[in-house]
């Protein structure tokens, strides 16, 4: 028996798996979405009638929209406080291992876990503004959660709350990888500390910017299961995301088809943010 055989015949059931249920299920959605499938698979063509339809949905726009409001300011908060937190962390402050686990905890959550947390908080009969009445500030109001124009905003708020620690890992590793010759140069040559920062030590954090922003951007074109614990897409309609689109038309409304052709939408999507960033990857792997 050849020495390389074994490792080979280990990895192939996890292979074909991965072939089968993955890719394999992958392409059959892509079939189904060129299908005339309502509640069950059919194998009649309908040529790209689905993706007309779909695209003249009133329910797909509205979850487009709904996607870019919450794509938009979930990526840049999050951003914004993983890296301000990471700076924070980069002082050398007393009890960091803490402080990094404290912030980093919840990532280890579940989303249904985070949206259910959040649907109590949020919640005016229950939560937030049920505690802060029992401590007497009875004009207060926060029905956020309740009101159909400002219900994505909670979406927001759980997933920045969900992934920012993660975004301050990431930073947090980026600068201390940064090249501490030349912070020490600029600091003896009377540059402040917010140039020091802005010329230096940011630009060197570009790499991390690029992760930062591909990881966050697929996570929140496929979130499903925190809107669901959340809001459950309501009021209305008002946090419907392509996801809950596709479940919806898929599994509710027997639409198999354009359920499928939703779904390779966003598959290209999410194809267009991460295929360019691993063809860089790979190309300075392999340009050394």
């Amino acid at each position: 028996m050849k020495a390389g055989f074994l490792p080979k015949l280990l990895f192939s059931p996890s292979v074909f798996l991965v072939l089968v249920c993955v890719y394999g299920y992958i392409m059959f959605t892509v079939y189904l979405s060129f299908t005339t499938s309502t509640m069950l698979p059919t194998f009649e063509l309908a040529g790209t009638a689905n993706y007309t339809r779909l695209l003249g949905l009133e329910n797909w726009q509205v979850s487009l929209s709904n996607l870019a409001t919450f794509a938009s300011l979930y990526i840049l908060i999050a951003m914004v406080m993983g890296l301000g937190l990471a700076i924070l962390i980069d002082q050398k402050i007393r009890s960091e291992s803490a402080f990094r686990s404290i912030f980093l905890y919840p990532m280890a959550l579940s989303f249904i876990v985070t949206g259910t947390a959040w649907k109590w908080l949020l919640d005016p009969g229950v939560g937030l503004e049920r505690t802060v009445h029992l401590l007497g500030w009875e004009s207060f109001s926060f029905t956020w959660i309740k009101d159909s124009e400002m219900a994505i905003y909670c979406v927001v708020i759980a997933a920045v709350w969900q992934t920012s620690g993660f975004v301050m890992a990431m930073f947090l590793a980026g600068l201390r990888g940064v090249d501490s010759e030349q912070v020490n140069a600029a600091k003896v040559d009377g540059a402040k500390t917010w140039q020091v920062y802005l010329r230096i030590i940011l630009p060197q954090l570009g790499p991390v910017f690029v992760s930062a922003f591909v990881i966050l951007a697929h996570m929140a074109i496929k979130s499903y299961d925190l809107v669901i614990a959340l809001t459950n897409g309501g009021p209305g309609r008002s946090t419907w995301l392509p996801s809950v689109f596709m479940y919806q038309y898929t599994f509710t409304r027997n639409e198999m088809a354009v359920g499928a052709a939703s779904s390779v939408l966003m598959l290209l999507a999410i194809g267009a943010v991460v295929l360019p960033y691993l063809f860089s990857e790979m190309r300075k792997v392999k340009n050394g």
